[in-house]
């Protein structure tokens, strides 16, 4: 099949433009000098695809003022369905909150009159940057970012909040920098859920986590803290098994943990930072001997694929509504950074405790 014509294909992407609510009845269109630069190609072409749309009636050109779409044009097919597009950025769609994430977002974007593209980075940081680049590229209204695991903010995403592009970070927030940003009440769940173990009587509490990489990790862990600190008791960091990133790569995570468990008596409970880890801790009890696996109760953030294991459940469906509703806030013009955490609920065996 022969590719369009130069001129042909910069009308397409107006007509795109324009059909996907990109650009608006009164809008500015590029000029042809822009569009030549933008499509490297000669303002012969570029003007004569502007010349081809306002012969349809499409565009009309003001003298001293530029091409603009005509807002008394009849409008193209699907035309003015949706207000354009958001963007979603996820680092990976391995566990069950990743996945009520891009679920619930979706949801909320087409209830406000957007299109959602989304795209996972894998956890790279430069499929992180290529995402933001292309969805720069494409014109979205505004970005939802999911930041990877890593020691500090992507460049991009700071050069996002600095310029106050619309922005909202998802389950993750920036110390430094003022933005955007919705997550679950990582510290007061995280308080509550091993405050809950020491109630049961467990002082020899471990605790599993991976190296903090981000605000959530690092919330977890203070957490954790705190309940402790709360009731006047010693906090025995020997008791923590901290995994680093690439223990989890390397598939080591199950016998590392083990080891440490094996290493360790007198343990009677383990808190583990998310779900994924939860996974590991149960297979690694479960290689114990019988008497030393079966003495440990075990507490995730995130819930499992374990039944018996009781855990913190953020409430996802209002972190995505809020984000949403911040993230339209600013598409309309308002600009207000703030940090909202979203109280979680604890379920521990069978038993439905709100916290």
């Amino acid at each position: 099949m022969k590719s369009l014509p130069l001129y042909k294909r910069i009308q397409e992407d107006i007509r795109f433009l324009i059909r996907t609510g990109q650009l608006r009845p009164g809008d500015r269109v590029p000029s042809e000098k822009e569009l030549a630069e933008q499509y490297h190609v000669s303002q012969i072409t570029s003007k004569n695809a502007i010349n081809g749309l306002a012969e349809e009636g499409i565009l009309v050109r003001h003298r001293g003022k530029g091409t603009f779409v005509n807002a008394n044009h009849e409008e193209l097919p699907g035309m003015s369905r949706h207000k354009g597009f958001i963007g979603l950025i996820l680092p990976s769609m391995k566990t069950k909150v990743d996945q009520r994430i891009m679920n619930a977002i979706e949801q909320y974007v087409r209830e406000s009159g957007y299109y959602l593209l989304v795209k996972i980075t894998q956890e790279s940081p430069l499929e992180e940057s290529r995402a933001i680049d292309d969805f720069m590229l494409l014109r979205v209204k505004g970005l939802i970012i999911f930041p990877i695991e890593q020691e500090m903010y992507n460049n991009d995403i700071l050069r996002l909040s600095l310029n106050r592009f619309p922005l909202v970070l998802i389950d993750r927030y920036m110390k430094e920098i003022e933005t955007y940003s919705v997550a679950a009440d990582n510290l007061d769940g995280a308080c509550r859920a091993v405050g809950h173990l020491l109630s049961k009587g467990h002082e020899n509490i471990a605790f599993v986590t991976v190296k903090v990489t981000n605000s959530a990790t690092a919330d977890r862990a203070a957490g954790f803290e705190k309940a402790f600190l709360e009731r006047n008791l010693p906090i025995h960091k020997n008791l923590w098994c901290t995994l680093g990133i690439e223990d989890i790569a390397s598939g080591r995570s199950v016998s590392i943990i083990q080891e440490f468990l094996e290493d360790t008596p007198g343990i009677t409970a383990v808190f583990t930072c998310n779900a994924e880890l939860t996974g590991y801790t149960h297979r690694a009890m479960s290689a114990m001997s019988k008497p030393a696996g079966h003495k440990i109760e075990l507490m995730s953030f995130d819930q499992s694929e374990w039944a018996d294991v009781s855990y913190v459940k953020q409430n996802v469906e209002e972190m995505c509504r809020i984000t949403i509703e911040l993230l339209v806030e600013q598409i309309n013009g308002t600009y207000n950074p703030r940090r909202v955490a979203v109280p979680v609920t604890l379920f521990h065996k069978n038993i439905l405790n709100k916290i």
